[in-house]
């Protein structure tokens, strides 16, 4: 329950459109953990609701959508990258696996353009 809250929660709540910093890979791959968790549980639940549930889903969907653009951009400064290359997962399959690579890959050491 301290990891939810450490890692999605506190996302959620105290960094909800934080684009500035850094974010570790742990402190990102913990939240797409979470947030697929969540949504996969919500998804079960809402199914029951039929078109109701389909709206409440698609609404938060939405209220996530700006912490996960943010998390994902503090894990590019990580790694010395600009928030910009988020875009490239725009180009089909070829921009998805270079951002995924970009995540996946470890921290710059000490300081870089983005912060400590």
């Amino acid at each position: 329950m301290k990891a939810f809250t450490t890692y999605y929660w506190d996302v959620l709540k105290k960094q909800y459109v934080n684009f500035a910093g850094r974010a570790t890979r742990t402190n990102y791959w913990m939240f797409v953990l979470f947030n697929f968790l969540v949504f996969l549980v919500l998804s079960v639940i809402l199914s029951f609701f039929g078109d109701v549930g389909n709206v409440i889903y698609f609404l938060l969907t939405l209220a996530v959508l700006l912490p996960s653009l943010g998390i994902a951009v503090r894990r590019l400064h990580d790694t010395d990258r600009s928030g910009w290359w988020l875009l490239i997962s725009l180009v089909p399959f070829i921009g998805t696996l270079v951002l995924l690579v970009f995540l996946v890959l470890p921290s710059t050491e000490g300081a870089n353009r983005f912060g400590n």
